[in-house]
């Protein structure tokens, strides 16, 4: 079962924000007035939007705009930073959430706003941070790293399932059984309610689950397995065509919390 949150984390300075979250530690709905920069300084982040959920590795960075109902959930133990946005700045952001690519500089201006040597700094050297942040990210490709999030109870415990083994073969009618539901109303609510079929909804949450054992140290190889590929090669497809590049280059590629 998730943790919930009822805090407000750690304020640093200025309503940044620094949250160390435990897994499976998740936030409650809420929004803010200011739309939010989110980047996992360590760890891997879900960001739940409208149905939708993101997930933020260590190389990504996440935007929520201001007066959006969301809620965060951690994927091992992390480091969650937060970062608000003024309205003229925000403006070169997408007009809705949206997880983007993090450069090394952009990484770095977000975590010396969010650090602990983030006190000393002047309102002006802090506003020219959040100029870096967003100059740096708001070029940046949107990521497609979103898994519909199921509201009817017959797809939730179906998500279980898989989230709780989602190397398992079992097919969507073998899955139907075990909740009793037929094969076909599953399908059409997939079709209905996600806008997708389940053999694409399980390998997005595959990669999902790939990229938090990635961001944790395991390898390749360990991780293609765990996650339901007995071909390598299929496993590195299929995550490269969702994250934009190989396994490997991404646990090359994290950087050190």
């Amino acid at each position: 079962m998730p943790i919930f949150r009822q805090d407000a984390g750690g304020q640093t300075h200025d309503g940044e924000q620094t949250h160390d979250l435990e897994h499976r530690e998740r936030t409650p709905v809420h929004r803010h007035a200011q739309g939010h920069l989110i980047y996992p300084a360590r760890g891997v982040l879900s960001a739940s939007v409208s149905g939708q959920t993101w997930i933020i590795p260590a190389n990504r960075t996440a935007w929520i705009p201001a007066h959006v109902d969301h809620y965060h959930r951690a994927h091992g133990r992390t480091d969650m930073r937060v970062v608000f946005v003024t309205a003229s700045l925000a403006v070169q952001l997408p007009d809705r959430a949206a997880v983007l690519s993090t450069t090394a500089l952009a990484r770095e201006a977000l975590l010396a706003l969010t650090g602990p040597d983030a006190v000393p700094r002047s309102r002006e050297a802090r506003d020219r941070l959040r100029h870096v942040v967003v100059d740096e990210l708001g070029p940046a490709p949107e990521e497609p790293l979103h898994l519909p999030e199921p509201q009817d109870p017959r797809l939730r415990e179906l998500a279980r399932i898989m989230e709780e083994d989602p190397a398992t073969t079992a097919t969507l009618a073998e899955l139907g059984r075990l909740i009793g539901v037929g094969e076909r109303t599953l399908s059409r609510l997939f079709r209905e309610e996600m806008s997708t079929g389940f053999t694409r909804w399980r390998t997005q949450l595959r990669v999902h689950r790939a990229l938090v054992m990635l961001t944790g140290g395991a390898g390749v190889l360990e991780t293609a397995h765990a996650c339901g590929w007995s071909n390598p090669s299929t496993f590195i497809n299929s995550f490269t065509a969702l994250v934009g590049q190989t396994p490997g280059r991404y646990r090359r590629n994290l950087p050190q919390a």
